[in-house]
């Protein structure tokens, strides 16, 4: 197997570990212990994690500390939908299907976009598979506006390794634009993300116009809690609408499982990865739920496989569809208005402290936004803890002194004031 892949030894598969990380020599392995003395040193190590049950949480980033109402785990949690599997016998899983018709349903209706698959992995996988959407024999580049997450780049860019995808990032200095005067004609996909990493409001429609007059396709990393107050996808032009649905009644878990959305036009509709849940009628006339399309070469023919999407997270998209259907349009409206005027308190609190500037003072934003510190960034973020306070997350790609701070509805105006006084204190 070595031979064939072209490497030289085992070692050689790990040469991308650095070396400071891999370990060298044979594992000590203590003495066997009892179940008992196991349990407590696993409870002991995970003593050292702390949770948002004592910590307020400013982080955000696609993982955000929203309230989840009860109903959501309450109706996801039974043993129906959480010991289900792919529902590859429709006759023996009507349930599981038809929630998934209803989670197709209320992505759609939620982007006004035409069609949803069954959901994903997670946002940044979805983005992956929107590009691999995207592509065709003379057009292989992506461009990415430059208030893309990196870290969703990164993930792109790992993908595309094996293809030889070029893929660029635009610079976006005053936090959003940077959109060219047009784009080349090998262009694939743009990736354009709204509100961007730093909760930054992006001209998608702008975006959209100057992809298409290049004849290539736009996709939106959009925030499934702004489209109650922002406009949806489908009315921007966007082909392709993908999302990290976390945000969506499910628990931030210490990071996963998670949730990816994809919604796209019907013109994509078979190029579209994963399953497709669609309604029928059976010879009686009553309604049915049968998986109308699946990427088959997934499991079949695996050597033309353009996706490795076989399966997903069935439970993670039942809990959203729970909470979507909980708030509804009013609830959805609500729950962004919130966000977007305590964010606005918060970046006038954090803002009024000296040597705390916004780093876009122009920019438009919705729930999170950059902050320029006086001081380093991760240091002031280790500094908060001792206050209780998650205080944001660093953008250490714009430099050390740049942090990211995310409001969602759950914080109280007593919480965001306290934010202030803890980091005044450590700037000071």
């Amino acid at each position: 197997m070595l031979a064939t892949i072209g490497a030289g030894s085992v070692d050689d598969l790990f040469e991308t570990i650095p070396p400071d990380l891999r370990l060298t020599e044979p594992l000590d392995l203590a003495a066997g212990l009892a179940e008992q003395e196991v349990v407590d040193e696993l409870g002991r190590l995970a003593g050292h994690n702390r949770s948002l049950d004592e910590l307020v949480c400013f982080a955000g980033r696609g993982a955000y500390d929203h309230y989840i109402p009860s109903v959501v785990w309450a109706l996801a949690g039974r043993s129906e939908f959480s010991t289900a599997y792919t529902p590859y016998q429709p006759e023996l899983s009507q349930g599981v299907l038809q929630a998934l018709f209803e989670y197709q349903s209320m992505v759609c209706a939620l982007t006004a976009m035409e069609v949803s698959n069954a959901s994903l992995y997670d946002g940044a996988t979805a983005l992956v598979e929107a590009v691999r959407m995207s592509l065709v024999s003379d057009r292989q580049r992506v461009i990415v506006a430059g208030g893309v997450d990196p870290r969703l780049v990164d993930t792109v860019r790992t993908y595309s390794a094996g293809p030889r995808l070029p893929v660029d990032q635009l610079a976006a200095p005053d936090g959003v634009g940077g959109m060219p005067a047009s784009f080349a004609q090998d262009v694939a996909a743009v990736i354009v993300q709204h509100p961007n990493v730093y909760g930054a409001l992006e001209d998608v429609a702008t975006w959209a116009e100057a992809a298409h007059a290049a004849g290539a396709r736009l996709i939106e990393v959009f925030d499934p809690t702004s489209l109650g107050v922002l406009a949806p996808p489908g009315d921007l032009g966007v082909d392709i609408a993908v999302a990290e649905g976390q945000s969506l009644g499910n628990h931030l878990a210490f990071g996963g499982p998670s949730l990816g959305i994809l919604a796209a036009r019907m013109t994509d509709v078979r190029r579209m990865p994963g399953r497709i849940v669609g309604e029928t009628v059976d010879l009686a006339g009553r309604p049915g739920y049968v998986l109308t399309l699946q990427a088959r070469e997934q499991h079949i023919r695996r050597e033309k496989a353009t996706s490795n999407i076989c399966t997903n997270q069935t439970l993670m998209a039942i809990a959203a569809t729970i909470y979507l259907a909980w708030l509804g349009p009013a609830g959805l409206r609500e729950l962004g208005e919130r966000c977007a005027a305590k964010a606005a308190y918060a970046l006038e609190v954090l803002t009024a402290i000296p040597g705390v500037e916004p780093a876009f003072p122009d920019a438009a934003v919705f729930k999170e936004f950059a902050l320029r510190l006086p001081r380093a960034a991760t240091d002031v973020v280790d500094d908060l803890l001792a206050h209780g306070v998650l205080g944001g997350v660093p953008a250490r790609w714009l430099g050390d002194d740049a942090l990211i701070v995310a409001v969602t509805e759950r914080r109280t105006r007593a919480q965001i004031d306290a934010f202030g006084v803890a980091l005044s204190e450590i700037v000071a």
